[in-house]
């Protein structure tokens, strides 16, 4: 796995943007303490109110479910889990801004829930020059034995690796260069799916509007 980052260097932010720099997406096996793993996945389990994933945005939002089928629920900010994990992210938002050069304005993710059989089929999370979407990640909340794995394609659609969801762990590529889908779940799967987004105001209208 070319793109790992070993599980003593989790928070090395020196190695997380060496191999940034060298594949576009890394993987990170302890990204989360064992704590913030916990509070967050009991907040998913019994307290978030997830409904039915949707595609598209704004007028164009629509719920299809067969090109997805998991339950999600939007950060709003308000738990302690979500401050901490925020915080954490904001920290991540500004090195990649310091040695990448990425310009990332901010960030917003949701828990999303993968019952027994839901899957996400094979999508990009932003075409060229159309999306403020610059870098994707999923943070995973609990273990599985088996399925929910999330693939991840090159540009020339050839399967990079399969990445079965392992609690605490991270996975962060480029939203424009990698097609990637979630695998049908057999285990309940829960994460978080999040994104760090550029600036793409234009003529008044913001973009991200909050």
């Amino acid at each position: 796995m070319s793109g790992s980052v070993l599980a003593s260097d989790a928070l090395n932010f020196d190695a997380i943007i060496d191999a940034f720099y060298q594949h576009g997406w890394v993987w990170l096996p302890n990204f989360l303490s064992p704590q913030l793993n916990a509070a967050l996945l009991h907040e998913a389990q019994h307290e978030a109110q997830l409904t039915p994933a949707g595609i598209g945005r704004q007028s164009a939002h629509q719920v299809n479910q067969q090109i997805r089928r998991d339950a999600t629920q939007w950060f709003d900010g308000q738990s302690a889990a979500q401050q901490q994990y925020l915080t954490l992210m904001a920290q991540l938002q500004l090195i990649f801004n310091r040695r990448c050069f990425l310009g990332l304005f901010d960030f917003e993710c949701h828990f999303a829930r993968y019952n027994k059989g839901d899957y996400y089929q094979k999508h990009v999370d932003a075409f060229s020059g159309r999306s403020n979407r610059v870098l994707t990640t999923v943070s995973y909340l609990n273990s599985v034995s088996a399925g929910g794995e999330l693939a991840l394609y090159d540009e020339h659609d050839r399967l990079i690796d399969k990445f079965l969801p392992t609690a605490g762990s991270l996975v962060l590529f480029e939203s424009e260069r990698f097609p990637h889908q979630v695998l049908p779940a057999i285990d309940t799967r829960y994460s978080i799916a999040g994104w760090f987004r550029k600036n793409a105001s234009i003529n008044g209208v913001l973009d991200p509007a909050s």
